[in-house]
């Protein structure tokens, strides 16, 4: 049957460094990726666009998400989807982690 199929906590799968922004890719495929992230309090990721629509699924924390200017607070065990070519951006409000789903077309 091959490898043996275990089940993960997603949120053990990436730890926290201070100052500083981790991944873990997950999985991926021409048509998409699945990326863990842990943001330290105060870290993002400045205002970009994407060719696809994002999933986010905060796992622990709190961010704050800008999409074409709108900020939305997200926080643990909740998502939202970053709709494609829209400019956004993320800031820690304090410690997260997220899965980040990239579907591509």
């Amino acid at each position: 049957m091959g490898q043996e199929l275990t089940a993960s906590s997603l949120i053990d799968l990436v730890a926290y460094q201070d100052g500083s922004v981790v991944s873990k890719t997950l999985l991926e495929k021409k048509t998409g990726t699945v990326t863990l992230f842990a943001f330290d309090k105060g870290q993002g990721l400045s205002e970009h666009t994407a060719p696809f629509d994002a999933l986010v699924c905060v796992l622990d924390g709190v961010v704050e998400i800008s999409i074409a200017g709108t900020p939305v607070t997200v926080k643990q065990g909740e998502m939202l989807v970053m709709p494609a070519n829209e400019p956004h951006a993320l800031r820690a409000i304090e410690r997260f982690k997220m899965m980040l789903t990239m579907i591509r077309l």
